[in-house]
């Protein structure tokens, strides 16, 4: 899958179950670590972790399987990362607090 297909297909998933506020933003001018970031939120620790495991699942059923996978078990801020792609999944206040969207904007 290319970077933009990938970007694609993720935010669909997230949407799937009903992520909120999904943001795309590309940084590729930026920084060599990823091409694009994908942010949203999610309204509990379950459905934060929710939206994560099903990204990850439904890329692997794809074939493309996550590098990793990091903050499952808090739930406050997962983060599913493709390499070229890198999805946030917070809760609202850690959504505000590291304000990404400012920082990578």
């Amino acid at each position: 899958m290319q970077t933009e297909q990938l970007r694609d297909f993720v935010v669909d998933k997230a949407d799937d179950l009903k992520a909120r506020d999904i943001q795309v933003l590309d940084v590729r001018k930026k920084t060599d670590v990823t091409d694009f970031l994908v942010i949203c939120s999610g309204n509990s620790k379950t459905h934060v972790r929710s939206i994560a495991s099903h990204v990850a699942t439904e890329a692997k059923h794809a074939g493309e399987a996550p590098l990793g996978v990091e903050g499952e078990n808090d739930g406050e801020w997962v983060l599913v990362d493709f390499g070229t792609v890198v999805v946030h999944v917070m809760q609202d206040a850690t959504r505000d607090f590291y304000q990404l969207e400012k920082l990578w904007g």
